[in-house]
């Protein structure tokens, strides 16, 4: 099987999720399958009053994101926290590289909820001269990769994918492409998100996309269980930086793994839901895989999209035993993460970059078993070793968006 794109190398990884202020301890919290699910007292009195919040307060952001934290919205604080450790990660130095050779691609798919309903109040309460004049800088989604870019000093291309859920893979994907057409030599790329707002969590609720298990919190995320009922709200950023392997190993970089290839396709059927049969999901899979260079035979591990919600987890467990009959391994961040919508994929893109070096796959979070109807190999209880040299996340999205990313260990 011919490949399409040569492999790019994934030389750093940032991550700052409800799991942790690092990729380091995220990865640890994730692997000890502890759910971040918590009340919030922000959601008081709304029929969902609990999420999966970034532990970190939020003085404590601003302090660390510096003198400039004040004319920033939430998701791009986390966007500049997560890129500069993954900078720091890839043993890059802003001051000295060629900053208009480095392009900063993070998605987001909601923009600062939050924002619009503080200075809404503000309006309604206190009049137009009370309304902050950075309203729109701080609302705006495509901040997340204009604040990376002013931060690093990354002159070049600078964009913000918005595909829901499968943003942050859409970004990743995008910025592998610029590698590969030469328009930049270092992509810091990745997904950012802060959405807990009131009206948003009740926007999911009124869909029936949330969980309602309000008498087991930390329970109430579980990808693939036959009593699923929804996903928990979460926030985050997760973020990469990929160059082109002959880039990174001439200036001593050993890449962390490769991304091997990147399928992305549309399902042109629903608003929200996915096509019974995931046909489209099926596209992106097969059209990763392709081009790779791999079969789905070579697949030892599945990240899934797993949302914990009925419909998503039915028809993605169906596409993973019809497309990867073998039974690879799966397991699915969010019963731990919770969901963190367009910062998801690449949270969970880079949770798989580290379960391909460590070897050790993460448990699904409150899960015993996959339900009967589900003919996959769900890694659950405690993390499983395993040597992984082929992975593949899952990333699906409100509009149809699909994207697969596959990713293959450093030789």
């Amino acid at each position: 099987m011919a490949r399409a794109t040569s492999p790019v190398a994934v030389t750093g990884l940032g991550l700052f999720t409800p799991a942790g202020d690092s990729a380091e301890t995220t990865w640890a919290t994730v692997c000890a399958g502890r759910s971040q699910a918590a009340p919030d007292p922000r959601l008081a009195g709304l029929p969902v009053d609990f999420s999966c919040r970034v532990p970190v307060p939020e003085e404590e952001v601003d302090r660390r994101v510096g003198r400039k934290s004040w004319r920033m919205g939430r998701a791009e604080k986390f966007a500049v926290l997560a890129a500069r450790e993954a900078v720091r990660d890839a043993g890059l130095d802003p001051k000295s590289w060629d900053g208009a050779r480095v392009a900063t691609i993070i998605g987001c798919g909601m923009g600062g909820g939050e924002k619009w309903e503080e200075q809404q109040a503000r309006l309604q309460e206190r009049g137009p001269d009370m309304v902050s004049p950075l309203l729109i800088p701080l609302i705006i989604p495509n901040l997340v990769s204009g604040g990376v870019s002013i931060d690093l000093g990354a002159r070049g291309v600078s964009l913000t994918p918005a595909s829901a859920c499968a943003s942050g893979a859409t970004a990743i994907a995008v910025a592998r492409d610029l590698l590969a057409a030469d328009l930049c030599d270092i992509a810091v790329t990745g997904g950012a998100e802060a959405a807990l707002g009131r009206l948003s969590t009740v926007g999911f609720w009124r869909m029936g996309a949330l969980s309602e298990r309000a008498d087991d919190i930390g329970g109430a995320s579980r990808p693939f269980a036959a009593d699923r009922d929804g996903f928990v709200m979460a926030e985050g950023a997760g973020v990469l930086v990929l160059e082109r392997v002959a880039d990174a190993t001439a200036r001593g970089a050993r890449p962390r793994a490769l991304l091997a290839g990147c399928g992305s396709t549309s399902d042109a059927f629903h608003p929200t839901s996915p096509p019974e049969g995931a046909q489209g999901a099926e596209a992106a899979l097969r059209a990763a895989l392709a081009e790779a260079g791999l079969s789905p035979y070579d697949v030892d591990h599945v990240n899934a999209h797993g949302t914990s919600t009925p419909l998503n987890d039915a028809t993605e467990a169906g596409l993973i035993a019809r497309v990867l009959p073998h039974r690879p391994s799966v397991t699915g961040p969010k019963g731990v993460l919770g969901h963190t919508l367009g910062a998801a994929g690449a949270i969970e893109a880079a949770l798989t970059v580290l379960t391909i070096q460590h070897r050790r796959v993460p448990p699904i979070a409150n899960l015993q078993a996959p339900a009967p109807a589900f003919d996959i190999d769900c890694v659950t209880k405690q993390p499983r070793r395993q040597d992984v040299r082929t992975a593949v996340s899952h990333s699906f999205g409100f509009g149809g968006h699909n994207v697969v990313l596959a990713l293959t260990a450093w030789p």
